[in-house]
Formats: structure tokens, sequence, C-alpha cells
């Protein structure tokens, strides 16, 4: 068992040792089978690696900023009050909007970077791409599209579970681990066995690496270590 005594520790040794892919194959071997986000989910950045705790945030398309049970403008609905509730490793990740407008922008990832947020995942288009790159924050979107939210769309909940177009559902505190393979859900009941076996699995594979530059053929490598 690998030792890690808190979330930063556990979250900077996924980044510094794990990948997607095989975090993946682990889940699916727990029985855990559905649990990658939708493929169109990219990071801005290649190079951008997300790992942290969901705080979920729901989203719904809107025709203007009036609330109908209020009467009252509520441009955005909920959104300032979710990115205002970020806690340090966190990750903004929101789902229920049409793909017709931006869910997230530079000022957001400025505040989010302030409350030591650790990304955002979202299920539909960034903006101000520029600026977050420059503020290298780990954003996961489909892509950069410029349209405003405020009178299309707004936050209606957050801190509640999700569910993803693709079935995969998302509690509050999963962990939620990102590259430019694809994004993931590891749900935290199961966390720690699934950390272990991917660390004791990307390990494995080191070890098969060297062999196989070494000189050991296929067969041989994956008799002696059992994976490949």
């Amino acid at each position: 068992m690998t030792a890690y005594e808190d979330d930063r520790q556990l979250f900077a040794l996924m980044r510094a040792e794990l990948f997607t892919a095989v975090v993946g194959d682990v889940l699916d071997a727990a029985g855990h089978t559905r649990q990658f986000l939708p493929p169109q989910l990219r990071a801005l950045d290649p190079a951008m690696v997300v790992a942290g705790r969901a705080m979920p945030v729901l989203e719904a398309d809107a025709h203007g900023e009036v609330v109908a049970s209020s009467g009252r403008s509520q441009p955005f609905g909920l959104m300032f009050e979710a990115l205002d509730a970020l806690k340090p490793g966190e990750v903004y990740i929101t789902t229920g909007a049409s793909p017709t407008y931006a869910l997230w922008g530079e000022l957001m990832s400025t505040r989010a970077m302030q409350l030591g947020a650790a990304g955002a995942v979202l299920d539909g288009y960034s903006r101000d791409t520029k600026g977050i790159l420059h503020l290298g924050f780990p954003t996961f979107s489909c892509g950069s599209y410029a349209q405003d939210q405020r009178v299309r769309g707004r936050v209606i909940d957050y801190g509640c579970p999700l569910e993803f177009g693709n079935g995969v559902v998302v509690e509050p505190g999963d962990i939620v681990f990102g590259d430019i393979d694809g994004v993931v859900i590891i749900p935290r009941r199961d966390e720690r066995a699934i950390i272990d076996a991917a660390l004791d699995k990307v390990r494995g594979e080191n070890r098969v690496r060297d062999a196989i530059e070494g000189g050991m053929s296929t067969v041989e490598a994956f008799n002696s270590f059992g994976i490949m």
C-alpha cells in the first residue's frame, strides 16, 4: 500500500506517476466500467493534468435573466455562489447545459486559483482561452467558444450528484483525474484500492519497458511480469 497522508500528497503522487489509461484499466478490473467522461472533454493544453475532489455543479438552459418564481433578474443563477464555494483541491465539474455557450472563462479561473481549486471540467465550452492558458489553470472542456451564458443558461444547483450524458455519475468528493487522454472519475468509496492498484500497475509497466529496452522479447516479458 502506497503511503500518503492527505489529499495534497495523494494528488501530487497521481500527477507525478499516474495517467488516465492505467486508472481506467484498474477501474474496469474492479467492475467500475463506466467512469470516463465523454471523449469530447479535452484539456485546453495537452500538458494539463487535473487531480482533485469533485465539486459538482448543475447547469440548465434558460432564456433571459429573469427567474419566473421570483420575477427578479438573476444572471448566471447560482454560478457565483458555486464558484465561491470551491475549497482547496476541489474541481469545478459541471453538466446539464446544451453546447451553445461557454461555461467557464478567465475570471472564473482566476477566482478558482485564488481559492486553491485544482481545475475545471466542463461538459460544454470554455472561453478566454488565451487568458486561461496564461494562468495555466487546468481546464477541460469541449473546446473554445466565446458566446456567453448570461442570457442562455444558469447554474441551478451545486454540491449535488451529477449524471453525464454517457451515464457517468459524479458524487461530491469523488476523485476527478484528467490528462491528454480524457477525464476519469474514481468513486470515493473505493479510491484507496483503485489508486494503490493503479500505482502497482504503472510501476510494473515501467519494469516491463525497462526489460524490453534491455532486449527481452514481448513473450518473455509477459511470461515474466504478466503485463503487456
